[in-house]
């Protein structure tokens, strides 16, 4: 960062002068936030929605974007229970951290957290209520029968979401974008 000034009244180091806080957000790039929860059945296959709104990433944990001020776990919260009616309960526990550079569908970086959901009975998932004007159905069915449904670089993700749960290791996945592959 360099300009005229100091950032947060902090002195700049010797020779560089430090840009004002809004000048410096102005140079960065944009970037979006998401956060989302994964649930399996109590078979250990894992349950996604299927999205009314996207041909280009058709079946999604329940989740989505970040509103200002709100945290990743309270996004993946209020998310679920406004997609399927399901209050998840704490603590957050993290599977994965997900990065998507800009694409031809979307302009900016994303990038999100997916929290563990826990395992639901199928009584649980029988009762889920999905709003239509974001999703039409929900299934709960094993990696070999998701890999089909998916595009390669979902399927890749779906599988790395899964291995963290399996493993208790988050992982980080930087390979899911908006449209490219």
């Amino acid at each position: 960062m360099t300009g005229t000034g100091t950032a947060h009244g902090v002195p700049a180091p010797s020779g560089r002068v430090m840009l004002p806080p809004e000048e410096y957000a102005r140079s960065v790039p944009k970037s979006t936030g998401f956060a989302c929860v994964f649930f399996t059945d109590e078979h250990h296959r894992p349950v996604q929605l299927r999205a009314t709104y996207s041909q280009t990433h058709p079946w999604q944990f329940p989740g989505g974007t970040m509103d200002h001020g709100e945290r990743p776990w309270e996004t993946a919260r209020r998310e679920c229970l406004e997609e399927t009616g399901i209050v998840v309960p704490g603590p957050p526990r993290l599977l994965a951290s997900v990065f998507g550079p800009p694409g031809t569908d979307w302009p900016f970086s994303t990038s999100g957290c997916v929290f563990d959901g826990g395992r639901l009975t199928d009584e649980q998932i029988r009762a889920i209520v999905l709003d239509p004007d974001e999703h039409d159905a929900v299934r709960a069915l094993s990696l070999a029968q998701w890999h089909p449904l998916m595009p390669p670089q979902d399927f890749a993700r779906l599988e790395a979401v899964m291995t963290a749960r399996l493993t208790g290791t988050a992982a980080y996945f930087d390979a899911w974008g908006w449209g490219d592959a």
